[in-house]
């Protein structure tokens, strides 16, 4: 278990870096950014993902293209995904996933995803910052996502302070987990 972390860990930090080194913005998102910002608070409460999303803008994806390939990133597109498996025998679960600042996530989505200069620098990669990141999470409001925010009010980052910042359906999204954290 603990091998499974650390390549996620690895990838993570790998793409960052190739990204980086091209001069390329972008953002930590999903599970690796509410990670990032969880283990600010409290490392034991930090909860593992399976893979690495990162937001690029459109128009470099093409350099983004050449910069994870160099660093051992194999481009595949499938089911709608951009996505960078971790070398050539890779799954999609092993996989670097693309997603698009200024535009719609999924199609159902009714918020844009945020713009890459929305982040914190931290020690080893760009991460979205908080207000961004949870507008991304109650975009999607899947059950994860729904997870990872309760992630955030649990350790004290979030909380109904933040209820009258966000647009309408989203803040409504935030008071319903607040108001029934449990169900």
């Amino acid at each position: 278990m603990v091998t499974a972390v650390e390549k996620v860990r690895d990838r993570l930090r790998r793409a960052a870096q190739a990204l980086e080194s091209a001069g390329i913005p972008y953002a930590v998102a999903g599970g690796n950014a509410v990670a990032a910002w969880v283990s600010e608070v409290d490392e034991a409460a930090v909860r593992n993902t399976q893979d690495v999303d990162l937001l690029i803008r459109r128009g470099d994806f093409e350099r983004s293209k050449l910069a994870l390939a160099a660093a051992g990133f194999v481009y595949r597109h499938s089911s709608g995904i951009d996505m960078f498996l971790d070398g050539p025998e890779a799954k999609a679960r092993d996989a670097v996933h693309i997603l698009f600042a200024n535009e719609r996530v999924r199609a159902d989505c009714t918020q844009l995803a945020p713009d890459v200069d929305e982040v914190k620098p931290t020690s080893t990669f760009r991460v979205l910052d908080l207000p961004a990141l949870l507008r991304m999470k109650l975009t999607s409001f899947r059950r994860k996502d729904q997870v990872h925010v309760l992630d955030l009010i649990e350790v004290g980052l979030v909380d109904a302070s933040w209820v009258p910042r966000l647009p309408g359906e989203l803040g409504a999204r935030l008071q319903e987990l607040l108001d029934h954290p449990d169900d």
